[in-house]
């Protein structure tokens, strides 16, 4: 009986309030004077404020390789950097079709493997946004450009299939540099191999592959610095009002303890 009456009053008291006035108990009062910080914690509850400092400094490297891919490109015989003898024809791979794609979903894998720092909602989000900015970037400067590929072909820079396999590699960097420097870094191994395949099937010159690096990579920082002042900011609005119609709080008095939940229809 006794085990009853506790799981009672820890259970209760529940109060609702629906355009009448409820009575409270003296520490309900007091709880009830906090009410802006209880609703602010409710709020937060609902959806998190992400706290994300832009670092200038992340654009060092994207800046420097595409730096590097474009001078590469203007100067007539510079584009493979004279380190390749090619071939007339080769025995092509084609994983790096695969792994173009595949490197979009990376993040996702080393979700199951180590701690991110970004639910898989953000991920999806940031994902959908960089390669928005990666898209249009790359096939914006395919058809400006118009390069020449080593096989004959057009559109030759930047390398997409390079592009998107960075940016599948960096996304699981900045998710997981602070955490697990083998996840973060594993990527890259992964986005080297599809460039070098892009060389070896003579669909790219060594500095398209540079600059597609480049260009994945600042899709990433981008995507970054765009989605979460936006998320953040409907965080808010939605904390905000959310606060106005719901508080939940823990109460304690001579009887017991209980919760508190006022809710305004």
């Amino acid at each position: 009986m006794k085990f009853f009456i506790y799981i009672v009053l820890i259970l209760c008291p529940f109060t609702i309030e629906k355009g009448f006035a409820t009575v409270l108990t003296d520490e309900e009062k007091v709880l009830n004077c906090q009410s802006d910080t209880l609703k602010e914690y409710v709020g937060e509850q609902r959806m998190s404020v992400v706290n994300y400092k832009f670092n200038p400094k992340s654009l060092i490297l994207p800046a420097s390789l595409i730096t590097v891919g474009v001078v590469g490109t203007a100067i007539d015989g510079m584009n493979d950097f004279h380190l390749f003898s090619r071939k007339d024809s080769v025995n092509q791979i084609h994983v790096d079709d695969y792994l173009e794609w595949g490197m979009l979903g990376w993040v996702f894998v080393c979700d199951l493997m180590g701690k991110e720092k970004h639910n898989w909602v953000d991920q999806l989000f940031l994902i959908a946004i960089a390669e928005g900015y990666n898209g249009a970037m790359v096939h914006g400067l395919k058809h400006m450009i118009n390069e020449t590929r080593p096989d004959g072909a057009d559109y030759s820079f930047p390398s997409g299939h390079t592009a998107n396999a960075f940016l599948g590699a960096h996304m699981a960097w900045k998710e997981f540099k602070d955490s697990n420097l083998v996840l973060a870094y594993s990527g890259y191994a992964i986005a080297a191999f599809v460039g070098g395949c892009r060389i070896y099937n003579n669909r790219h010159w060594v500095a398209d592959v540079i600059a597609g690096a480049g260009f994945g990579i600042l899709s990433v920082e981008l995507a970054y610095l765009t989605y979460f002042p936006i998320r953040n900011a409907i965080a808010r609005k939605i904390n905000k009002k959310a606060s106005d119609r719901l508080v939940v709080a823990p109460t304690f008095n001579t009887r017991g303890g209980g919760i508190y939940l006022s809710w305004r229809f």
